[in-house]
């Protein structure tokens, strides 16, 4: 692992990275989800894609990466375009999951993978809309002890700064960002995804210009579980860069 100081908005930013076949001359990104890190990105494609120097970055706030403000999607995507300048890397392929997958989007690379993408807003059940609705009427009496207790699993035990964030970005539509972005475009989907469900993937095909979307059994890291046919899908994809 190696660490890049990046400068944002007058704050530096401590930025954890591995790189993954050095020698290569094609730059590959891969970005995680939310609560997550590198780690996870790493496990399933690190030995495949080799005419690649894979790039895996943990976001600022996750992983071994700093990070102090509050931040909005943009602001992530900002920093990792500073970061990939910095490293002198180019942008030939990028690959985000969840989270990632908007953070890719904003950085527009030649070729975009996204792995069950967050990004689709989808209508919230009475139950969650419930507990949201009583967290805002008890939230002047319990401070952060009633959020930990209130917050998704996503949220709970994360520093104020980073809860800002988080809801920040939670539900944010980006339809018109995904519609904006005219490269193509590869759309990897958790057939049992409850996180973000087949439908989010299926919208952002009919949004996309230049994309193919495909179903893989799993859930929302499918790709941790069902590698083979994701590195296949991915590598038939990236061929033609």
């Amino acid at each position: 692992m190696a660490v890049k100081p990046i400068r944002y908005r007058g704050e530096t930013f401590r930025i954890a990275y591995d790189i993954v076949n050095p020698e290569a001359d094609r730059d590959l990104i891969f970005l995680h989800g939310w609560g997550s890190s590198k780690e996870v990105m790493k496990q399933p494609f690190a030995q495949a894609f080799g005419a690649w120097r894979h790039i895996y970055i943990d976001l600022p706030g996750f992983g071994k990466s700093s990070n102090d403000m509050v931040l909005q999607t943009e602001d992530y995507a900002a920093i990792v375009d500073l970061f990939l300048q910095n490293l002198g890397a180019n942008k030939e392929a990028a690959v985000g999951h969840s989270f990632g997958g908007k953070v890719a989007t904003l950085i527009k690379p030649e070729r975009l993978v996204l792995l069950s993408s967050a990004g689709i807003v989808l209508p919230k059940p009475f139950k969650v809309r419930a507990k949201i609705a009583l967290f805002k009427l008890l939230k002047p009496f319990g401070g952060t002890r009633l959020r930990n207790i209130f917050a998704s699993s996503d949220a709970a035990g994360m520093a104020q700064n980073m809860y800002e964030t988080f809801k920040n970005v939670v539900d944010e539509d980006f339809r018109s960002e995904f519609a904006a972005f005219d490269k193509p475009a590869l759309l990897l989907w958790g057939t049992q995804d409850t996180a973000t469900p087949p439908v989010t993937g299926e919208t952002l095909a009919k949004l996309m210009q230049k994309s193919e979307f495909s179903l893989i059994e799993g859930d929302h890291y499918f790709f941790l579980k069902n590698r083979h046919p994701v590195i296949s899908k991915m590598e038939a994809f990236l061929e033609t860069v």
